[in-house]
């Protein structure tokens, strides 16, 4: 069987270009059902691009991308959550005007336009509140008021709400406090037990690692080096490059 098919996430062969300069170049990762799997790498080696092409919000120059053994590498972006693969963007992107309680129902869309109830609907919210009981002492707050690390929750949450069967992470933890960004993780490691399948970018490689299966190593627009997420970590020149210890 062909990994395309086993996969829950494929990328196979994957380029993508800006104008004339190649940004990706030709990437080759899979995330199987039910993994967490890292994808680090330093600024600028093509790794929030990656996520985009996977979510459909930037063009594929060449290649495919299959979720669960379905090529959408044309699929619209607007359709991809319906499908259950679910993206939370580097910087957020809550919608500032609307409460807590309408970023959680805007994240329902796909739910509302199914065979779900408004008691379904309802019961998602429930589960997210519960998960973040900041968000449920805010529930009617804006959503540009919150601190960063509570938009953060918030991005996080209205994600869940599309009941994703993959949620794919763009640097969750950036610009967060320490103690924020270990509540992050903590809810992250959470979903990742439930069952969903995750892919990852995260600025802190360790932690990154820490909390997944598998790696992989991003130089470039290249995939340098993929392994369990244990021996990357105590892979010297991971160490070195990524975890900053001196040679």
């Amino acid at each position: 069987m062909p990994e395309s098919s086993r996969a829950a996430l494929h990328c196979a062969g994957l380029k993508v270009r800006y104008g004339g300069i190649e940004a990706v170049k030709g990437v080759t990762l899979s995330v199987q059902p039910g993994e967490l799997v890292s994808l680090i790498g330093a600024n600028g080696a093509g790794k929030t691009t990656t996520l985009k092409a996977i979510a459909g919000l930037i063009p594929v120059a060449e290649g495919s991308v299959f979720f669960h053994g379905e090529e959408i590498t044309k699929t619209p972006a607007y359709r991809r959550p319906a499908k259950g693969l679910v993206m939370v963007p580097e910087g957020r992107g809550v919608f500032t005007r609307m409460s807590v309680i309408e970023n959680l129902q805007m994240g329902a869309y796909c739910q509302s336009h199914s065979s779900q109830s408004s008691a379904d609907i309802k019961a998602l919210i429930e589960a997210q509140l519960a998960l973040f009981p900041r968000l449920k002492e805010r529930y009617k707050q804006l959503a540009g008021t919150l601190s960063g690390g509570e938009q953060q929750m918030l991005a996080v949450a209205r994600a869940l709400m599309a009941r994703p069967r993959v949620l794919v992470l763009d640097e969750p933890s950036m610009g967060l406090s320490p103690v924020m960004v270990e509540k992050i993780f903590s809810v992250i490691r959470d979903v990742s037990q439930s069952g969903v399948t995750i892919l990852l970018i995260e600025q802190n490689a360790r932690l990154a690692l820490e909390a997944a299966d598998r790696g992989y190593v991003m130089e470039s627009g290249l995939i340098t080096s993929s392994a369990r997420a244990q021996d990357l970590l105590a892979d010297p020149a991971v160490r070195i490059a990524y975890l900053g210890e001196s040679p």
